[in-house]
């Protein structure tokens, strides 16, 4: 097998003596979909954007980001911006949160490709196609309107269309349709989705829809409280699955229960890296805890078809 595109490899974070990441260990490939699942505050969006150093001033960093081999934290101020801008495309929440208001599309497309030596006419030319090929339509109107001129779907086209202008090896989406309806909400992913395959680009995506997850990526890893605590191909994820909380995460989708039943809940509050207990970080919430899961922290074993962080499973390897 060749060598991954992206490597966690340990990445432990701390802000101070706060813990944000405790132990995340994790790869994808070239041209890969990698879903990163789990209940808000366990440590996603902060492991997104450990990958372009977009961590809170004082952070301390363990372990190491590895991008083509190369340790992201050793990479000086040019090469950082050169990574920024050529090699990785980040996708963020809030599609109004990322253009400049007072802008026009088409500085906001531009941009970067000028700041590469390209020139304003080959830029526009890039930037237009760009939007086409992302749905848009009637561009070069679209090139000079304002981001209050465009409805929020189709701004995350906008900017998805500049995360695709040049080219990158690999896409980093934060919960890019948390702010779109529904409907809106397949167009966005299936057109990302489609032209990232196009491109062989590699993808790290990061959701709370399991469901989304399933259908766009490969693989699936599902963390808490910091960490990764199971790792599973996209498609096995619902027979497959074996720590108790993917277990519980699946358990409580909307569909799993008859009309009328109340929906199910994983029980407990979500613990942070910071509050979570010493040995297995589910131990608190977990239906079937035994002593050693809190005292103990369990290793990543292979089990079945992916690999799991579970006392209760050392068992079933063996």
């Amino acid at each position: 097998m060749t060598a991954p595109l992206l490597e966690f490899d340990g990445l432990r974070v701390s802000l101070g003596e706060r813990p944000i990441l405790r132990d995340v260990t994790l790869s994808v490939h070239a041209g890969e979909a990698v879903g990163l699942v789990g209940e808000s505050g366990s440590g996603k969006s902060m492991t997104v954007k450990s990958v372009v150093r977009l961590l809170p001033g004082g952070s301390t960093v363990d372990g190491s980001v590895r991008f083509g081999g190369i340790d992201v934290g050793s990479l000086g101020p040019a090469d950082l911006r050169r990574f920024r801008s050529r090699d990785v495309a980040m996708v963020f929440q809030d599609p109004r949160a990322t253009v400049n208001p007072v802008r026009t599309i088409g500085d906001f497309l531009t941009e970067v490709l000028r700041d590469q030596g390209v020139g304003r006419a080959e830029a526009t030319r890039r930037a237009a196609g760009s939007l086409a090929e992302v749905g848009v339509d009637d561009v070069r109107r679209r090139l000079s309107q304002r981001p209050y001129e465009l409805s929020g779907g189709l701004l995350q086209r906008v900017v998805i269309a500049a995360a695709l202008l040049t080219e990158p090896k690999l896409i980093l989406a934060d919960e890019p349709t948390t702010a779109l309806d529904v409907t809106t909400q397949e167009e966005v992913v299936a057109i990302l989705n489609e032209q990232r395959r196009q491109r062989s680009a590699a993808l790290l995506f990061i959701t709370h829809d399991l469901e989304l997850a399933a259908a766009v990526c490969d693989r699936i890893a599902v963390m808490y409280a910091g960490e990764i605590v199971e790792i599973l191909p996209a498609d096995r994820l619902h027979d497959d699955a074996r720590h108790p909380y993917t277990k519980a995460l699946l358990g409580s989708r909307p569909g799993t229960v008859p009309p009328g039943e109340r929906l199910r809940t994983v029980p407990g509050t979500p613990q942070s890296a910071l509050t979570a207990p010493a040995g297995c970080v589910f131990a608190d919430r977990c239906p079937v805890v035994e002593s050693a899961c809190r005292d103990l922290h369990p290793p990543m074993l292979s089990v079945g078809s992916g690999f799991a962080a579970c006392h209760l499973l050392s068992e079933e390897v063996r």
